[in-house]
């Protein structure tokens, strides 16, 4: 078997991109042949041994321009037994079009094109061929594979594989580093691009009504920072909220062990899954997430169980939800524990892994 993962860009900075580097070094550990193909633009990182990048000109609506993934894709693509593609990824779905390419084609849906409506209208029929084309269509979630109005006629080919990662690490002594930063404070911790459907002023917000023995740092960085720094100035909350800019792969995993509570805060399903909800999980850390509608984020948060989830935009819900959790010993560590197993029982690379080599080997 040989197989071609296909879309999205390096240097890996997103969850789809992780997802299927994830899913190239898995399988690869397991003897299968598998190859990942995106875009990149000139120059910065070398690619590692497993990964063919061509070259991008531009990035538009989130999508890398890559012409150069059309003729790859022609000349190579007779290669593979399997192709899959992970969407939305308009680039890599025209490069799949355009390629003759005559065999197994699994669609990786991680996400329905949301906030780029008008690209979309001009995407949507090579989106439907992509669908139709497709022997399965793969969601990280039920719920998102069952809301998404693009997969109501397709449900008989669609099937949940979660997002599974390895376990976070972290050094106690750095952790420990982290936490006398702020004083020893009950440290509540967020990551993500500050772009506007992480809706990250709603966690400033929450920050106000919080004790003032509480801390939260968002790490990230992106358009919004100018804003967010202006509304925690303007809320007098400079000794409260801190943002950390952008933490490197490596550094993060010292604050997910520092912090006592996670916060997901956004509002559009663009977030679909919310990848920094397990990696929160893996540490033992109860998570509080948004109950975004037909996102698999809630799904991925059970409420009572790994957290609480709570309404979209509402900062109150969200500093409350931090307080109820901390507030009692023995109920932090009720979910505390229950965040840890339900990681081990749903949110593993392994398991991933094996319910992704268990759709290859099906007979179609």
């Amino acid at each position: 078997m040989k197989v071609l993962q296909l879309g999205k860009f390096f240097p890996i900075r997103g969850g789809v991109e992780k997802v299927m580097w994830d899913i190239t070094r898995g399988l690869r550990s397991r003897g299968i042949r598998c190859e990942m193909l995106c875009a990149k633009a000139p120059g910065g990182e070398v690619p590692p041994e497993g990964m063919t990048c061509v070259r991008s000109y531009a990035k538009i609506a989130g999508t890398m321009i890559a012409p150069a993934m059309i003729p790859w894709m022609r000349k190579h693509a007779g290669q593979y037994d399997i192709i899959h593609i992970h969407h939305p990824d308009p680039m890599a779905a025209l490069a799949l079009w355009m390629s003759g390419y005559k065999g197994r084609v699994i669609v990786h849906w991680h996400s329905d094109i949301v906030s780029q409506r008008f690209f979309l209208f001009f995407y949507r029929p090579l989106q439907g061929w992509l669908l139709r084309r497709a022997e399965k269509i793969v969601g990280t979630s039920p719920v998102y594979l069952r809301e998404s109005p693009f997969l109501k006629k397709v449900q008989d080919k669609c099937t949940c594989i979660p997002i599974g990662i390895e376990k976070l690490c972290f050094d106690p002594e750095e952790a420990e580093g982290i936490r006398k930063r702020f004083g020893g404070n009950r440290l509540v911790f967020s990551l993500g691009r500050l772009v506007p459907y992480k809706a990250y002023s709603n966690l400033v917000r929450a920050a106000a009504e919080l004790p003032e023995d509480y801390s939260v740092v968002i790490g990230g960085d992106g358009p919004e920072r100018e804003m967010l720094t202006s509304l925690i100035s303007e809320l007098g909350l400079e000794h409260k909220v801190h943002l950390a800019g952008y933490i490197p792969d490596g550094a993060s995993e010292a604050y997910f062990g520092a912090c006592d509570v996670f916060v997901l805060c956004s509002r559009w399903k663009t977030e679909a899954f919310g990848i920094v909800q397990i990696e929160a999980m893996s540490c033992g850390k109860p998570v509080v997430a948004t109950e975004i509608p037909q996102s698999g984020v809630p799904w991925v948060n059970e409420d009572g169980v790994s957290g609480l989830n709570v309404p979209v935009d509402d900062p109150s819900a969200i500093a409350s939800a931090i307080c109820r959790i901390c507030s009692s010993p023995d109920y932090y560590e009720r979910l505390s524990q229950g965040a840890a197993k339900r990681f081990e029982e749903t949110f593993t690379m392994e398991m991933m892994i094996d319910k992704t080599i268990q759709l290859y080997e099906e007979k179609i």
